[in-house]
């Protein structure tokens, strides 16, 4: 298993925070790196419930993704599971902040061998998709 961390002070309450991201309009505004669009096909935000979407790629690639939302935590935590490769889980943690909110990224991938040979370019996305997050909070 592979550990990726990322932490970012927001400044905006853990509820608006989280709006931004069970809001299916709004998420597919920000997830994914710069250059990326989405497609959201199914989007049950509920614990059990499936997420599926199609991330478009700045080349005109589609990437086909199947999650599941594993835990629901208002205005303090989002965990699901990645369902096709690769194969990882994610937990987005809100905790109030001096300033605002300190969200806490973490992603746990199955292929270590998969994720080491990424690391450099998904250490990069995933600040990317935090501006973008910061940029969508922004946005109210």
């Amino acid at each position: 298993m592979s550990v990726f961390r990322h932490s970012r002070d927001i400044p905006a309450s853990p509820e608006a925070v989280y709006a931004a991201i069970q809001d299916p309009a709004r998420l597919a505004r920000w997830w994914g790196p710069d250059g990326f669009t989405n497609t959201f096909h199914t989007f049950e935000f509920r614990p059990g419930g499936s997420w599926l979407f199609t991330m478009h790629g700045p080349d005109g690639t589609d990437y086909p993704n199947q999650s599941e939302f594993l835990e629901l935590v208002p205005n303090a935590l989002v965990r699901l599971r990645h369902v096709n490769e690769p194969l990882f889980e994610l937990s987005i943690a809100l905790e109030p902040s001096a300033t605002g909110t300190l969200l806490t990224w973490v992603g746990v991938f199955e292929n270590p061998a998969f994720s080491e040979s990424m690391r450099s370019f998904l250490e990069g996305a995933n600040e990317q998709n935090l501006n973008r997050l910061v940029l969508e909070v922004g946005r109210g």
